[in-house]
This record gives structure tokens, sequence and C-alpha cells, in this order.
């Protein structure tokens, strides 16, 4: 008696309950985002993940990192190497976090990609996540390349020079591009403007879609087992695969040898 007596809500706290469960409610009605985030953080992966496994996340952290301190690097940004380290409050905090910040940035992706290799997890079904990090290691690295000029000091001058100068040698399209990323005969600031936008705009929009369509294949296909485990990836067989009654498609990946493996007759 006494438990149920002190288990009843209040009026007021039932009252506070709803107010707060009133605007979830009515945006998990209309859009379905709160069970969608429920399953996100909430859902089941293998019991033998380890340590490894959170390099991912933290390679998401790093440029979320890089994202924010861009952000405010930008609202003071001038072509001058000391304008926010000495005028800008704190601006050498910020500018430290954002040129060591991209450096753990590569690096965690590097160590990402190693994982993912050595424990297979680039094997069938996840064939398009692997090509979709490997893009996004190459396009991480344009971004540092485009922001490394941004300094306006000799190092970032003469650096922009050689990489240029490198990808003028390419063959066919190699002219074309150094005159596309010099913005004209020479680097000036026309060049500081093609990257300043290539560095702002361009690349974190097109990295951000890119990690977006990376999480919901890892939400889609699963998280992978370590090699050592019976369950790891590329170890099922064509006998213990799921039957899944022809219901194939955004949340559920279709079986390699199709229709029969997924519930048909053959």
């Amino acid at each position: 008696m006494a438990t149920a007596t002190r288990n009843k809500k209040s009026p007021r706290r039932r009252q506070l309950e709803a107010a707060i469960n009133y605007p979830i409610d009515w945006l998990e009605e209309r859009s379905g985002l709160v069970g969608g985030l429920k399953y996100f953080l909430f859902r089941k992966v293998p019991g033998d993940t380890n340590w490894f496994h959170t390099l991912g996340s933290a390679t998401l952290t790093a440029f979320l990192v890089q994202a924010l301190t861009g952000s405010i690097l930008a609202m003071y940004y001038k072509p001058d190497p000391q304008h926010i380290t000495n005028d800008v409050t704190l601006g050498w905090l910020v500018r430290g976090m954002h040129k060591w910040g991209a450096s753990v940035f590569i690096i965690l992706m590097f160590f990402h990609m190693a994982r993912v290799f050595l424990f297979g997890a680039y094997k069938y079904p996840r064939e398009l996540n692997w090509i979709i990090g490997v893009m996004l290691l190459a396009i991480g690295m344009l971004e540092g390349f485009t922001g490394y000029l941004l300094p306006w000091d000799q190092t970032a001058y003469w650096a922009t020079v050689v990489g240029i100068n490198l990808n003028g040698t390419a063959p066919f399209l190699g002219p074309f591009l150094a005159d596309f990323l010099r913005g004209g005969a020479e680097i000036g600031n026309e060049t500081i403007a093609r990257f300043y936008a290539l560095h702002m705009l361009l690349i974190p929009g097109l990295i951000f879609a890119l990690i977006g369509l990376h999480l919901y294949l890892v939400i889609r296909l699963g998280v992978t087992s370590p090699p050592w485990s019976s369950e790891a990836a590329g170890s099922e067989s064509d006998g213990d695969a799921p039957r899944t009654n022809g219901r194939s498609g955004l949340t559920q990946p279709a079986a390699r040898s199709g229709w029969r493996r997924n519930g048909g007759e053959g």
C-alpha cells in the first residue's frame, strides 16, 4: 500500500510531463524523427564489440570540432597570419584547436579505415560503405589542402605553390585544374577567395552529405564483429542466411543470391 502511494504521481507532475511530451509527440507523429533517433541510439550491436569500434565515432567527433572551430574562425577571418591569434579574444586557442584538430581528424580517419580493413568490415554487404569511406578520406585531405593557404604566410604560400604545381603535372586535366585552383596566372587574392569558398562551403557540404550516407549504411547493415568472432563479416554461409520473405530495401539488405534467398520460389 505504501509503495503504491509513493509511486502515484501528483497532478502537477502529470501536467508537467504532459507539457514536456506534447511537442515530442507532435514531432514524432508528423516526422518519425524521435523513433528514428531512439533506434539509432539504442540499436543492438554484437556483444563482442570492443574499443576499436569507437574509432568511427572519434573521427566524427573530430570533424564536428573542426566544423565548430572553423565556423568561429570564419567570422573573424582576414588573410593575416597574426590577426586572429593576437586581436581576437581566445583566438589563439580556437586557431590552435583547428590547426591541430585537422591533423587529428586525418590520423583518426586512417586508423578507422585500418580497423575496417583488418576486421574485414569492407566485405559483403558493406562494400559501398567502404567506397564512401575512401571518398571521405580523399575529400578530407583536399579540405586540409584548401585550408593550408588561408593563414597567408610564407609557409602557406609556398606549400600551395608546390601543391598546385603537382596538380598541374597531371595528364589532360592537370593544367586546367591548376588554373582553376589559382584563379588566375599567379597565386593572389583570387586564389584566397577560391580556396576559402572551397574550404568553407563546397567541401564541408560534400563531407556532411557523405557522412550522413555513411551513417545510414552503418545503421542499415549493422556493426561487424571482430575477425576472431564466428559472426565476422564474410563468414556467413548460404545455408545460414536469414530468410527475409522478399522484404528487402531501405531497412533490410537483400540477399546476395537474389530472390530464392529472399523467400521466393526458384
